[in-house]
């Protein structure tokens, strides 16, 4: 039966985040150093942390996988992980870092998920996950959220789908954040499993017709500010993916377009010169350049010099006592196809 958030006794009455515009969690992704360089581009998104399993938040060193800057808030914390006190066990833990939002994940379909019997799997047993969510809620203020699939393998079943969400919801969760494709559990590898089961947006869009008191968030496939802005007349918010790692600079424009803000100014090298006092405090914590760079690679994707710019940053930054002089010189050299040189900070050029 479908159930909408009205049934339930308990809900989250206020949002401290505005969810509108998400950045993904993403595994090898979406560490610190990323997380700090994308709110250079937008003050506004929510950014995720990686999925942390519970087994490695219990037994493994807390504040290394937990700490992170104030700068990067709006900030969640997305866990993966089955057993309710583990999981309010961690949720503690979050909320005593000051996480914005803590995401269970239920809709990772790789091998290792498979194994351990979270993620994805989870869509199967709807009460286990409304279980953990249940115990999440009792042990932190702190908002809990659910990223899960529209269904698993080959069968496309919305009323599955919806028995997922009403279960849960029945917990007084009011975020889904609803990755547009089935999870195919065997046959494809989890990088195919974000391409290859077709998208299928319709299904989110009905859920939100059927619960209108939750708020449902969209992931998959979406690569522009206009797509977004069209999924934003249907449903609460946006999710990106891939798009916002391979081609940064996308998230310039959210503020504004987005969420209304006053345009800004800002250019690809303001960005990178904004960036060098965190990489020099960083260094100086024994942090190499390279963990920091690899993920600004993108950010003149599709512009002149943009080939250039990534082949100078990756091949400088990983040789010994690589330093914040790779970002200067980067600046400089790409000056030489058009880029003014920005004046909010003096770089000795």
């Amino acid at each position: 039966m479908i159930k909408t958030q009205a049934q339930s006794a308990q809900v989250d009455i206020a949002l401290p985040v505005d969810r509108r515009f998400c950045v993904a969690p993403m595994l090898d992704w979406t560490d610190r150093y990323c997380r700090y360089f994308l709110r250079l581009l937008s003050k506004q998104s929510l950014l995720y942390t990686e999925m942390i399993t519970t087994g490695a938040l219990l037994h493994g060193d807390q504040d290394k996988l937990l700490k992170h800057d104030a700068f990067e808030y709006p900030l969640a914390l997305q866990l993966g992980g089955n057993v309710p006190e583990q999981l309010a066990q961690c949720a503690r833990l979050a909320e005593s870092y000051g996480y914005s939002e803590i995401n269970l994940n239920c809709g990772c379909p790789s091998n290792k998920v498979q194994q351990g019997h979270f993620g994805a799997c989870l869509m199967k047993q709807p009460q286990r996950v409304a279980d953990c969510i249940a115990a999440m809620r009792s042990s932190v203020d702190t908002p809990i959220t659910v990223k899960h699939r529209i269904g698993l393998d080959r069968e496309t079943n919305y009323l599955k789908l919806a028995d997922f969400v009403g279960t849960v919801a029945d917990t007084g969760c009011r975020t889904f954040i609803v990755h547009a494709r089935m999870a195919w559990l065997d046959g494809i590898s989890p990088k195919q499993n974000r391409t290859l089961p077709p998208l299928d947006y319709d299904q989110v869009y009905q859920l939100k017709q059927d619960f209108p008191d939750c708020e449902f968030i969209i992931n998959g496939g979406v690569a522009t500010l206009v797509e977004v802005q069209q999924h934003l007349a249907i449903v609460d918010g946006v999710m990106v993916g891939r798009e916002a790692y391979k081609n940064p600079f996308i998230l310039a424009g959210v503020d504004s377009q987005i969420y209304g803000q006053q345009k800004s100014e800002s250019s690809r090298l303001a960005v990178l010169a904004e960036l060098i006092p965190f990489v020099e405090r960083e260094l100086n914590t024994g942090t190499r350049l390279h963990q920091i760079t690899r993920h600004i690679l993108g950010l003149f994707h599709g512009q002149p010099g943009g080939r250039k710019f990534r082949q100078f940053v990756s091949t400088r930054s990983v040789q010994a006592n690589a330093n914040a002089d790779v970002l200067i010189a980067a600046i400089e050299m790409m000056r030489t196809y058009g880029n003014p040189l920005p004046t909010s900070r003096n770089l000795s050029l």
